[in-house]
């Protein structure tokens, strides 16, 4: 087992970095399960790679193994989570490790699962396996930020965006686009690695959203829709609900109209029926928990000034995207002006710029 006397080389962290970066173009995308990156090495030489299945099945470690077309003695695994060790819906990726050849495994991080935190490097190692942790501990950590979250709070990791002009209104009567097309492509990105998207009914109902993936090659990857209508006015000849098929849609309501109930519930919707609080509004937290049970572990929301305030007030979103165009909207009749500044300063303290050196628009990240 390693030590804090283990020392890694350049070239393990560079077979580690592979493996972060395996995981990083499936993350969102396994479901229940984290994203893992795996790399299989023999005399400084890569013999196989693997990624978590779509879904989450199968795991990485049964990926590189079964990828890999040759005899596996003598090798090394670099894997950026701690292997599983027991049996759920596939068998243990420890059984499969010990059984093919492998003498040294390499990770970064335990997993925050009870089932396996901590137990993986006695059963390899009561197998005469050599285990080491640690290597690139920092970046593994950043990485399963939203996973570990997941885990601690049963709560969805929530990813919220808005934009803005450049005078500050995120709405303008007769304006539709505020944004370049380069930040619309990352919205849709965004939209890709989110298992879920949440809006209002007001914003449906003023934008026609879609609330699809539209980037080329990637449309299968759309996020689950999840609505906020209270008395499910949808209008129905909205795109939402001439596409509404079984288990895509979502929608949080208090109707008690039975009519509304039975057209929705015929269409496929999944209707839950959410308690107002004093002010009539959703009780968001109870929205996401509810949103968790039904799988969802990453939710974008992309909401008006009313509810992006709600959440940031109550603490829940994790991170924030401030799209700020260099255009100047009118304030016309109808014109809404952003008024969550002062919570992002305040309730952020860490900040990126991350604007594409092709947009036209500044965007900032905020983390917790």
């Amino acid at each position: 087992m390693s030590s804090k006397r283990d020392k890694f080389s350049n070239e393990d962290k560079k077979f580690m970095k592979l493996a972060l970066n395996l995981a990083s173009v499936r993350r969102g995308l396994t479901g229940d399960n984290p994203s893992v990156g795996c790399v299989i090495v023999k005399n400084d030489q890569i013999i196989s790679l693997g990624q978590t299945g779509f879904n989450g099945r199968p795991h990485s470690e049964y990926n590189a193994i079964k990828n890999s077309h040759t005899n596996l003695n003598g090798c090394k695994m670099y894997v950026t989570l701690e292997p599983c060790n027991h049996y759920g819906k596939t068998p243990p990726c420890t059984k499969k490790i010990i059984k093919s050849g492998i003498n040294e495994v390499i990770f970064p991080i335990d997993d925050i699962d009870k089932k396996v935190k901590g137990k993986t490097s006695k059963i390899l190692i009561d197998k005469k396996i050599k285990v080491k942790k640690g290597l690139l501990k920092k970046e593994a950590k950043v990485f399963y930020q939203s996973y570990y979250f997941n885990r601690k709070k049963k709560l969805p990791y929530t990813t919220a965006k808005i934009a803005v002009s450049k005078n500050n209104l995120i709405y303008s009567d007769g304006f539709k686009r505020i944004t370049d097309q380069n930040s619309d492509k990352f919205t849709h990105y965004l939209r890709y690695k989110n298992d879920a998207l949440m809006v209002t009914v007001k914003t449906l109902n003023t934008d026609n959203s879609k609330l699809n993936c539209r980037l080329k090659g990637f449309e299968k990857f759309s996020p689950i829709r999840v609505i906020l209508d209270k008395n499910l006015d949808i209008k129905q000849n909205s795109y939402v609900f001439k596409t509404i098929q079984k288990k895509n849609t979502i929608i949080f309501h208090n109707s008690t109209n039975s009519l509304k109930i039975k057209n929705f519930r015929t269409k496929g919707v999944i209707l839950i029926k959410s308690k107002l609080n004093k002010l009539n509004l959703f009780n968001l937290k109870s929205i996401l928990k509810d949103l968790y049970k039904f799988g969802v572990r990453n939710l974008l929301i992309e909401g008006g000034d009313k509810i992006t305030k709600n959440l940031l007030k109550n603490k829940l979103i994790n991170q924030f995207y401030l799209f700020k165009s260099s255009k100047i909207l009118p304030k016309n009749k109808k014109y809404q002006t952003f008024s969550s500044f002062n919570i992002l300063n305040i309730e952020y303290i860490n900040k990126f710029r991350i604007t594409p050196k092709l947009a036209n628009d500044a965007i900032t990240l905020y983390k917790r």
